[in-house]
C-alpha cells in the first residue's frame, strides 16, 4: 500500500485513559507519594500523583488516569504541580503532532461529576494544548456545554475545529457545528442505542448527514463513523465495520470522510497492537481516510509500511474477518510468541 492520506484524531488527552498502577510509566517517590513517568524534550519528567487520586475506586482497582492527574494538578496544585500539569499535556500535545495527529482530540467528561468544574477543565486543556502545538482541536464530549465551552476555546486561525460527536441522540450538536463551522464526527448510533447492522448504520447516517448539510456542514467536513465494536464480543463485528465503510463510500462519494475508533475492535484480545495495525489498513483498503487513533501506532507512515504478506498480518486478518474461529490461532500465536 502506498502512504495513503489518513487523517488522525489523535486520542489520548482524554480523561478516562488509565496507565497501570504497578507499570512501567508510574512509579513511587521517596517520600513515599507517587508519580506519572514520562519524557519530554528527551529528559525524564515526573507528575506527581495527588492524594485524592490515591483514595479513589479507580486506584484500588489498579489504575491511574493520568491525564486527569494532570488536569487536576493544573487547576488545583501547588505551583510545583500547575507547572507539571501544565508540562505533561503539552508533552502529551507535542508528541501526537510529531507522530502524523491532524487534530487533537480532548476529552474530560471524567474528570468531574460536577458540570461547571468539567467546563474549567475543559477551558485548561484547551488552552494547554493550543499553546503547544498549532494542530486544531477535536472537542470531544457528551454534554453541550462542555463542546460549547471547548468550541469557544479554539484558536480558528489554526483550522477548522471537530466535534467529536454528533449522532441522532445528540441534536444539540448539530447545531453547534453549524453555528461555530466545525467539522464533525457524525456517528452511526440511533437515537435510542447503538446499530446492531449495516442497514441500520446507513439508516441512522441518512437521517443525521442531511441535517449537517442543512446546517451548513460542508461533505469535506462530515467524518462518518460507522463504530468500531469489539471482536472478542462478536466475531463478525470486524467484517461488519467493514462492509459498513464500503457502503458508505460507495453512497456518499469520495469528498466525505470515514473514520472510527480502530483500537476498541482489539478489547479483551492479546495483541492489541497488531490487531488494531491490521485492522486499520483493512479499513482504508474499504475506503476510509481517518482514524480516531494513538497516532504513535496508527498513522500514514505505518499504514505504508504494512506488510500484508507477513505471518502477524495474515493472523490478525484472519481473525478479524472472523475466519479465525474464536480466535484460537491467533491466541496461540500470540502465547507463542510468533506475533
Amino acid at each position: 500500500m502506498s502512504q495513503p492520506v489518513f487523517i488522525v484524531i489523535a486520542e489520548k488527552i482524554h480523561c478516562t485513559r488509565v496507565f497501570k498502577r504497578e507499570g512501567k510509566l508510574v512509579t513511587q517517590r521517596p517520600d513515599g507519594g507517587h508519580a506519572i513517568v514520562y519524557s519530554a524534550n528527551g529528559q525524564t519528567r515526573y507528575l506527581p500523583v495527588p492524594e485524592i487520586f490515591l483514595t479513589s475506586s479507580e486506584w484500588l482497582k489498579g489504575n491511574v488516569k493520568h491525564c486527569a492527574v494532570a488536569v487536576w494538578q493544573g487547576l488545583y496544585g501547588d505551583a510545583a504541580g500547575q507547572a507539571a500539569g501544565a508540562d505533561y499535556i503539552r508533552s502529551l500535545s507535542l508528541a501526537q503532532e510529531k507522530a502524523g495527529g491532524g487534530f487533537l482530540d480532548v476529552n474530560v467528561d471524567e474528570f468531574s461529576t460536577h458540570l461547571e468544574e468539567r467546563r474549567r477543565a475543559m477551558l485548561w486543556t484547551a488552552n494547554i494544548v493550543q499553546g503547544a502545538s498549532r494542530l486544531p482541536l477535536s472537542i470531544d464530549s457528551s454534554t453541550p456545554s462542555i463542546l460549547r465551552t471547548g468550541l469557544e476555546a479554539c484558536d480558528r486561525s489554526r483550522g477548522r475545529p471537530m466535534i467529536n460527536s454528533v449522532s441522532l441522540e445528540r441534536m444539540e450538536a448539530v447545531g453547534l457545528a453549524a453555528e461555530f463551522g466545525a467539522c464533525v464526527v457524525a456517528s452511526a448510533a440511533g437515537e435510542k442505542g447503538l446499530p446492531a447492522s449495516t442497514a441500520e448504520r446507513l439508516t441512522n447516517l441518512a437521517r443525521l448527514i442531511p441535517l449537517l448539510k442543512k446546517g451548513g456542514v460542508p461533505d469535506d467536513a462530515i467524518y462518518i463513523d460507522p463504530l468500531v465494536f469489539p471482536i472478542a464480543t462478536d466475531s463478525a463485528n470486524g467484517l461488519s465495520f467493514l462492509e459498513a465503510v464500503r457502503a458508505f463510500r460507495a453512497l456518499y462519494g469520495m469528498q466525505i470522510h470515514i473514520t472510527g475508533g480502530f483500537s476498541n475492535v482489539s478489547f479483551g484480545m492479546p495483541g492489541r497492537k497488531i490487531i488494531n495495525q491490521t485492522f486499520t489498513y483493512l479499513a482504508v483498503e474499504a475506503g476510509a481516510d481517518s482514524g480516531i487513533v494513538d497516532p504513535g501506532q496508527i498513522n500514514g507512515t505505518v499504514l505504508a509500511a504494512t506488510d500484508p504478506t507477513s505471518e502477524s498480518f495474515r493472523l490478525a486478518r484472519a481473525l478479524l474477518l472472523g475466519e479465525d474461529e474464536f480466535g484460537m490461532e491467533f491466541i496461540t500465536a500470540s502465547r507463542d510468541g510468533r506475533i
